[in-house]
């Protein structure tokens, strides 16, 4: 997988352990506790 630059964005989902990542390039991607991240637009 390509090194993406990401930003976290802050969510009260954050709490739950569920973090939403946004790439200037490839859109938006969510991250479920230890799991990979998985792009969702």
């Amino acid at each position: 997988m390509p090194g993406y630059y990401m930003k976290e964005v802050w969510t009260p989902l954050k709490i739950l352990g569920i973090k939403i990542f946004r790439s200037e390039e490839n859109g938006i991607f969510m991250k479920v506790l230890q799991k990979p991240r998985k792009r969702i637009f």
